[in-house]
């Protein structure tokens, strides 16, 4: 996640001087230099003071302890985690008193600039904070400011959830191979369906109305339809996103 976001940031021209850290891969900070032409940061304790803005794209897990590590240098930053489960109220709590927070939920679209993210912001977050996270949220996508309780419950819809629609069209790329066409075309079938398919509901079309226009009824789309609904379609998906917010909020507790 955190090289999608590099890949959209960079592309922004309102975005300067770019400090990436990862003290436990030396040689992945060369090839993102090389690749971005970020700025390799081989102690982030001594870059920390030349930033405005931290962004946290690690596991939820090491993030009490760096936290900790990281407060005495917090001096007028404003912190933002991508973290899962983590809230800016859970890095106001570890950091020093009335320190700017933000959790950014963006999902891997950011790659390409087309990130559906969801943000909330802590208590001393000011205009001028939010205009920084702005130009970020810009790079890589579209945002919406969401409440910290709403990214919890709504981190499976557009963080998890495109891995839902790949696995669906793996599905559906296997059963079109069946019939005899290339992996390629099969592939170029599907991905052009799916992008067609969003971009009539991206024209604010009701997704029930767009269902209808397909289904005839008694006919073949309908016969389809009929099956997914007994298959329990409709609670499979509700289920895994439920399970999804479940595990990320656990992770985001351990």
């Amino acid at each position: 996640m955190a090289e999608s976001i590099l890949s959209g940031l960079v592309q922004s021209p309102n975005v300067k001087d770019i400090y990436v850290s990862n003290h436990k891969n030396k040689e992945k900070l060369i090839y993102l230099q090389e690749k971005y032409q970020i700025i390799p940061s081989f102690n982030w304790k001594e870059d920390i003071g030349k930033s405005d803005m931290v962004v946290l794209a690690m596991p939820p897990e090491v993030h009490l302890n760096l936290l900790h590590e990281m407060k005495p240098f917090i001096h007028n930053h404003f912190v933002v985690t991508i973290a899962a489960g983590i809230g800016p109220s859970f890095l106001e709590e570890h950091l020093p008193e009335n320190t700017p927070a933000a959790w950014v939920m963006p999902n891997t679209a950011s790659e390409i600039g087309e990130s559906m993210s969801l943000v909330a912001y802590g208590k001393a977050v000011l205009q001028n904070h939010k205009s920084m996270l702005k130009q970020v949220l810009d790079a890589i996508g579209e945002a919406e400011e969401c409440t910290e309780n709403q990214v919890h419950q709504l981190t499976a819809i557009t963080g998890s959830a495109p891995a839902f629609l790949y696995a669906f069209s793996e599905s559906l790329i296997d059963q079109a191979e069946s019939y005899g066409v290339s992996h390629e075309t099969a592939v170029r079938l599907v991905s052009q369906m799916l992008s067609g398919s969003s971009s009539m509901l991206k024209e604010k079309l009701a997704p029930k109305e767009l269902r209808e226009q397909v289904t005839t009824p008694g006919g073949a789309t309908a016969e389809g339809i009929k099956v997914l609904k007994e298959g329990g379609f409709d609670d499979l998906i509700k289920h895994a996103v439920i399970a999804a917010n479940k595990k990320a909020m656990s992770k985001g507790l351990e």
